[in-house]
Formats: structure tokens, sequence, C-alpha cells
């Protein structure tokens, strides 16, 4: 993965939920160490902590998600 935000919008789009993609991110930091290094510099960029920085990801993510199907909704309600 290039950037660490395509990994994350892997995992999202392999899970059925948040919270199994926290865990399946969490596992995956604990196995690879090139992984928590590019976290540490994502989250130090960003403003995050380290603890919530996935989950803050998630959350903007999937509300850029729901945007864009409001504005497709949006757009189809006005015919």
């Amino acid at each position: 993965m290039e950037h660490i935000t395509d990994l994350f919008i892997h995992i999202i789009g392999q899970t059925p939920s948040i919270d199994m993609a926290e865990s399946e991110f969490r596992r995956m930091l604990v196995d690879d160490a090139e992984l928590r290094k590019s976290y540490r510099e994502y989250c130090r960029e960003t403003g995050s902590s380290e603890k919530h920085g996935f989950l803050d990801f998630c959350e903007e993510y999937m509300q850029e998600q729901d945007n864009v199907w409001n504005s497709l909704n949006d757009y189809d309600n006005q015919e």
C-alpha cells in the first residue's frame, strides 16, 4: 500500500463493522514494526492520538461516504 490510509480503506472494506476493522488493524500493528512506524507518523501528522487515529479516520471516511450518498439522493429528489 502506498499510503497508510489506503490500508485503512482496505481494512474497512473487508470487515463488516468498524469494531472488527479496528481489531484487525490492531492485530496488524502488533505483527508489523514498519506499519507501527507509519501509523505513528500518520497520527503525528493528523494530530490524532495513536489510540484513536484509526477510529478517527473511520468516522471521517464513513461520514464522507454518507455525504456522497446524500448528495446523490438530493439529486434524485429534485426530479
